[in-house]
């Protein structure tokens, strides 16, 4: 039994934080109480008792859009994205380690630099073998054949990240499914970012999409989506996917599909990558006019875009494209003021949303997001009160303890 006496608990629900204290047993939540008394009276024998100090205690953060083969992180910068395989595997479980460092508990792929890798690192995250959050693992991110300067990821080969026309979907997605993925991602529109003016360009037609919906339903999978274009974003609910990636231009149809299907559907923006991009100075002789021009208009649609989103009751998540040279895996909590600053969002609402949202999103609303009884002991202690100030979870410093599945990554120093 691990009992946290003296903190502050912000359960995900958005209500308020208060003074409590909560018991954990093997990995479960198994009480949570404003009056310290009753616990101790129930669970304090033989109990490891934490002293939070005034901290205050979270559930764990569900990064939505996880790209962990993405090189760059804030121990070790790479410029390029193309390194071997083996490097490739150990630079990866470094990435998943630093999420959880930085109170990252559970992860949803939006695609992989590798075929299978992140089902072999679900598996060695699941039975304890590596440090990493909870995963829903994928595989390689997928666009249609154009050019030779057509390459999402780069250092990918055409045949790996290429498909063309539905029997190379449905046999894509089934395959997929059969060595472990729990998701694909598809690139239902292109990215202004690396080739300017793709964004709004479809780069899937309607029936490869619903031949993608047809084998995702057989095969048991997820399907998520990169879609800046309105048409991308309608074509995506149409077809079932269930996570759309950015839904930059869509239009009021689009958000009224979007709202149809609330319920079923999560849209998570990656606007941490476009603020990283506005921030970032080039070095001489590279020009990121065009990017930085894209990204600013991206950020003042996402102003009026997320709001509506929002009071649409359409579930919006944080976190996404980390990983680059310029916004590396570290950096994740810096869209939670970002959030705050400039979507609309109170710093409540931003947790929230990458706590309970985000248990949602894993599938398991009901047992992983909140500090409830019952629920799955992924936990937070972080120095502060958070639900004022969401920068303090951009210093790794201040989080004080990391608990996963009811054990501790990070273990507190004040301890009883």
């Amino acid at each position: 039994m691990i009992i946290f006496k003296n903190v502050r608990i912000f359960d995900g629900t958005g209500a308020p934080p208060f003074s409590g204290v909560v018991a954990v047993k093997e990995n479960r939540i198994v009480a949570v109480s404003p009056d310290g008394a009753a616990i101790a009276a129930d669970f304090a024998v033989d109990a490891h008792v934490i002293d939070g100090e005034g901290a205050t205690l979270m559930p764990g953060m569900v990064d939505a859009h996880a790209h962990l083969t993405w090189p760059s992180s804030i121990e070790r910068p790479v410029r390029e994205m193309m390194m071997p395989p083996e490097e490739l595997a150990l630079t990866a479980a470094r990435n998943a380690r630093i999420l959880l460092d930085h109170g990252i508990t559970s992860a949803y792929s939006a695609g992989a630099l590798s075929k299978r890798l992140e089902i072999y690192l679900a598996q060695q995250f699941q039975s304890g073998g590596l440090p990493g959050p909870r995963f829903i693992p994928s595989t390689i991110e997928k666009e249609p054949p154009a050019g030779d300067d057509n390459t999402f990821n780069p250092g990918q080969s055409e045949h790996e990240h290429q498909l063309s026309g539905p029997d190379e979907i449905r046999a894509f997605i089934k395959e997929s499914a059969e060595f472990g993925a729990k998701s694909v991602k598809l690139l239902i529109s292109g990215e202004s970012q690396l080739r300017p003016g793709t964004s709004f360009e479809l780069q899937y037609t309607e029936e490869e999409l619903r031949v993608a919906h047809e084998q995702a339903s057989e095969s048991g999978i997820w399907l998520n989506g990169h879609a800046h274009a309105a048409e991308a974003v309608k074509l995506g609910v149409r077809n079932g996917f269930r996570v759309l990636y950015h839904c930059t231009h869509a239009d009021e149809e689009a958000l009224d599909m979007l709202e149809a299907r609330k319920d079923e559907i999560f849209v998570a923006p990656a606007i941490g990558v476009i603020q990283a991009m506005l921030d970032f100075t080039p070095p001489p002789g590279m020009d990121l006019s065009e990017q930085k021009a894209d990204g600013q208009m991206v950020l003042e649609r996402h102003r009026e875009l997320i709001p509506e989103l929002r009071r649409r009751g359409v579930r919006v998540l944080p976190f996404g494209d980390y990983g680059f040279p310029f916004n590396p895996h570290g950096w994740q909590a810096r869209d939670l003021d970002i959030f705050v600053k400039q979507l609309g969002f109170t710093p409540t609402d931003a947790l929230v949303a990458a706590t309970k949202l985000g248990g949602e999103l894993m599938d398991m609303g009901d047992e992983l997001g909140m500090i409830k009884p019952g629920y799955l002991a992924d936990i937070v202690l972080v120095k502060g009160d958070v639900t004022q100030d969401v920068t303090l979870l951009q210093d790794k410093s201040n989080i004080l303890a990391v608990m996963q599945d009811g054990k501790f990554h990070k273990e507190p120093r004040t301890q009883h």
